[in-house]
């Protein structure tokens, strides 16, 4: 079921007016590019051991599946929008000239979590964010080796849909948290053990102790907006389009994501597209904010 209400941001609904499109229309689109690009990266997965890699000029991977999909992305977006830019991990210096000056852009990681589809965990993604006015007003976040894909839409709501398949979509919806239960905090299985041990200390008062869920890329977004998890901190380095679409998705499954002081994340901004530290939490009543161990020390 894809419910049409939508009341929220005059952003987007300005954005649907000067490209007439119906956001159903567009939800459905994005579902079509999703699939298509998740099978190109599972087609790419199943032979990873051939796959050619590089590396960028900050000594990160890069595949022949983050081209592959940034290509199909970019291409498919340009037809469906052709007024929106598209600010890609994958895009160059030249094509991102003048980016502070688009009121309006898609914010895309056509692989996220690259090191785990080099190392076969499965744990990847396709991130694809709508930013408007710097709020990342849509975000959706495919997971090709779990079959699924989450679109969420602050003012409308978030749900998840299976890939490859017809089958019924479900609303997805944060979880309050259970003092009685211990906390649950996503992590990347990358995070250093001694980092991770002393957020799980200082998150362990909120409930009855906290313990730790291992997720690559995005995933962690996903954990936290279906209610798997109940809150994501991210004191570790990460960019924009890592962030973008996991910031709308868990905001609309009735979630908050906040820098470390409090503030809503802003997008395309900044000289760089380092993103802010941020939590994301399922519940926006906890504050989290001041249990957080400072990243610096």
């Amino acid at each position: 079921m894809t419910d049409t209400h939508y009341s929220g941001n005059p952003g987007l609904d300005a954005m649907l007016r000067e490209t007439e499109i119906a956001l159903p229309d567009l939800i459905c689109a994005l579902r079509a590019l999703s699939n298509e690009a998740a099978q190109c990266i599972l087609d790419l997965f199943a032979k990873a051991g051939e796959v050619a890699v590089s590396q960028k000029s900050d000594a990160s991977p890069v595949t022949e599946a983050d081209h592959a999909s940034h290509q199909l992305l970019c291409r498919v977006l340009q037809e469906l929008t052709p007024n929106i830019p598209i600010l890609s991990e994958e895009s160059t210096l030249e094509q991102l000239i003048g980016r502070r000056d688009w009121p309006v852009c898609w914010m895309v990681d056509p692989l996220d979590g690259t090191k785990e589809f080099l190392e076969g965990t499965g744990e990847f993604t396709v991130n694809i964010a709508l930013i408007v006015e710097a709020e990342a007003v849509l975000g959706l976040i495919a997971a090709p080796s779990r079959g699924y894909l989450d679109l969420g839409i602050p003012g409308w709501g978030a749900r998840r849909y299976a890939l490859f398949a017809d089958e019924a979509d479900a609303e997805l919806s944060t979880r309050p948290v259970d003092s009685s239960s211990a906390l649950v905090v996503s992590a990347s299985a990358r995070h250093r053990a001694e980092r991770v041990e002393v957020m799980l200390s200082r998150l362990s008062d909120v409930a009855d102790g906290a313990q730790r869920l291992n997720a690559g890329s995005a995933l962690k977004f996903c954990d936290v907006a279906s209610g798997v998890a109940d809150v994501y901190p991210r004191t570790s380095p990460c960019y924009e389009w890592d962030l973008a679409a996991g910031d709308a998705l868990v905001r609309a499954a009735g979630g908050a994501v906040t820098t470390l002081e409090g503030a809503p994340i802003r997008y395309n901004q900044w000289d760089s597209l380092k993103a802010p530290k941020f939590v994301a939490a399922g519940d926006p009543r906890i504050n989290y904010l001041d249990l957080i161990p400072d990243p610096d020390i």
